[in-house]
């Protein structure tokens, strides 16, 4: 069976990830962008990261420039700005595009697995958020307007959640 560990993706630095490196950690994926209503969520997953990155929490931020072309820049333009504006310190990685023919092979994969509001699969907008488990498989999917706080008693209960074996 797939899992989150059988994808890869590009750093916003340029260097492959391999999500297999998470193993073991709870791991919450959000399609960012820099010029939205929602781009103040970076303060919420900020917070997230300092909060839990020690208890096993990896918030992945992925720059989408699909949804009102709000991410224009380039990846260290965005990379910049999200340090400089919001002290993101969480992993960012490469722009992509999570719907269409050329959407990132992980989000096709999330989006199969965790469909939206009456089983759609498209994202609708920045900012949709998959949480991952310790097992690799999505326990939940939340809609932009869902904000990082919101998310705290999910991530909770999800990292209390044994680590599997390897």
């Amino acid at each position: 069976m797939t899992s989150f560990y059988d994808f890869q993706a590009t750093s916003i630095a340029g260097a492959t990830v391999e999500m297999s490196q998470y193993r073991g950690k709870v791991v919450l994926v959000v399609n960012t962008a820099s010029a939205c209503g929602f781009t103040p969520q970076f303060e919420g997953l900020q917070l997230l990261h300092q909060q839990h990155a020690g208890r096993g929490l990896a918030v992945l931020g992925f720059p989408c420039n699909q949804f009102g072309q709000q991410d224009q820049g380039s990846n260290a333009t965005i990379g910049s700005f999200c340090q400089r504006n919001y002290g993101v310190q969480f992993p960012m990685m490469a722009k992509v595009e999570v719907n269409g023919a050329r959407a990132h092979p992980l989000f096709a994969w999330l989006k199969a697995q965790a469909p939206g509001i009456w089983g759609t699969k498209m994202i609708k907008w920045n900012f949709t958020k998959f949480l991952i488990g310790r097992d690799g498989r999505v326990l939940q999917r939340y809609a932009p307007k869902v904000t990082p706080q919101s998310l705290a008693a999910d991530i909770e209960s999800a990292l209390q959640a044994p680590v599997p074996y390897a």
